[in-house]
């Protein structure tokens, strides 16, 4: 049974009626529009958790700040200390319909009961050909496709990877520099977003280029005049929206002028959509917006909540590659599809619309406080997909942490940017919340020394 709150009464938010009292129901975090801290940032438990996980952990994980969450609802985290927090980062946009949305926790709980796992790279698994028909209806190409489903974004890439190149008979492959594809061997070398992802671990995939985002001139004159002919590129996979390199918006024409290049030498159109895709951007795939046709469409993160799951949806005349040619042991998990199926029916019937409705809120208010502050240079994106720059990567980290500290939990990108990226199920009043928080970081990060 959902709470009743009444938004214009401060008194009605349980961060109020509870502060100091007993640990909120499900419910009640769930209408949480404020953070609730009864301890310091980070607090006791938390520290020691940091600590006990320094010793056993591999130190590549690259962690932003000292968070230790115990549970979700909706946009709403609880940490193991009992502060609560706001969620504008949704697990790096993994968490699309929100933490433990009832109906997905209720298909994964329906679905366990049933079968875990099997294989379906050797058996044919009822839900596994649910989830593929239901991508072939919600994907932005007009004819039929198919689809392979893997544990994860980056297996997306490397199977679009390995069905370019074997459907073309080419070895190159295009990417962009400030792209982020993943971090397995192929996905890697795709990546260009920052060098770290790279050193030490060469040589990477030979055949892969890169040309500046948003700049086709360069790719005609210096890639296709100096390196490589157009007709030797299996594929050019580009992000709609970059993501991890800054949330970064093409300039308007661009994608579908990259799509008539594609068409003209016979170049396939990879989408990757793994953080801007399933109802991020307001619509399902971000690349609606400027109503063209990938020939291939990646899906991950977002896609299943929060369980292990991304998609290679191909044009169906592209899957031409034989038995045994590609599989995935875990790939298409039941458990997994079946999340991903509540979670296309939450962004299809409702979450969509909010993601565009309360972005759009939340976009105006960003550039409000852009035209006040010194700070921030550009806030850029659609949707619940947005990135606000500042003028140093030390701003922006220290505004991601004046942010943690005041119950707000953010997430860098790019060089010095931070994303914008709430659970969908966000409420309006939730993100005025979280707004005014974020303009209280940055003024108090603008009083600093040297700022």
């Amino acid at each position: 049974m959902e709470v009743e709150q009444d938004l214009t009464d401060r008194s009605a938010d349980p961060a109020e009626r509870l502060r100091g009292a007993r640990e909120p129901t499900f419910e009640e975090l769930r209408a949480f529009t404020e953070p609730r801290l009864v301890t310091e940032i980070p607090g006791p438990k938390a520290l020691a958790i940091v600590e006990a996980d320094g010793k056993v952990t591999s130190p590549s994980l690259p962690r932003a700040y000292r968070f230790v969450p115990a549970r979700g609802a909706g946009a709403v985290l609880e940490d193991v200390d009992g502060n609560v927090f706001l969620d504008f980062n949704a697990g790096i946009a993994v968490c699309s319909t929100g933490h433990a949305h009832p109906q997905v926790v209720e298909a994964i709980e329906r679905q366990a009961r049933l079968l875990l796992h099997y294989s379906a790279s050797d058996f044919y698994l009822p839900i596994y050909v649910e989830l593929c028909e239901r991508l072939a209806d919600i994907s932005p190409m007009s004819g039929p496709t198919r689809s392979f489903l893997t544990n994860s974004g980056t297996e997306a890439v490397e199977a679009a990877i390995k069905l370019a190149r074997r459907v073309t008979g080419r070895q190159y492959l295009l990417a962009f520099f400030g792209a982020f594809h993943g971090r397995s061997y192929g996905s890697v070398t795709l990546t260009a977003s920052n060098a770290k992802y790279h050193t030490g671990f060469g040589p990477l995939l030979p055949g892969v280029l890169h040309a500046p985002f948003g700049d086709l001139e360069h790719m005609r004159e210096l890639i296709f005049r100096r390196l490589v002919k157009p007709e030797e590129i299996a594929a050019i996979v580009v992000e709609p929206i970059q993501g991890e390199g800054g949330y970064v918006v093409p300039p308007e024409g661009w994608l579908r002028e990259l799509r008539d290049l594609c068409t003209e030498h016979g170049i396939l159109f990879v989408a990757d959509e793994i953080q801007s895709g399933m109802g991020r951007t307001g619509t399902m795939w971000a690349i609606e917006r400027d109503g063209i046709e990938p020939d291939i469409l990646l899906a991950g993160k977002g896609i299943a909540s929060g369980m292990p799951l991304g998609a290679m949806v191909a044009r169906a005349e592209l899957m031409t590659w034989e038995v045994g040619a590609h599989g995935s042991t875990y790939g298409g998990n039941p458990v997994s599809c079946a999340a991903a199926l509540a979670t296309i029916d939450l962004i299809e019937k409702e979450l969509g619309a909010n993601a565009e409705q309360v972005g759009s809120g939340l976009l105006e208010g960003l550039r409000r406080l852009e035209a006040e502050s010194d700070l921030i240079v550009d806030v850029r994106g659609f949707g619940l997909m947005i990135g606000v720059e500042f003028r140093s990567p030390e701003v922006a980290d220290a505004v991601e942490e004046a942010c943690f500290t005041r119950g707000l939990l953010t997430l860098r990108a790019g060089d010095a940017t931070i994303r914008i990226s709430p659970p969908l199920v966000i409420t309006a009043e939730q993100a005025r919340s979280g707004l005014r928080l974020f303009g209280e970081a940055c003024n108090e990060v603008a009083r600093l020394p040297g700022a």
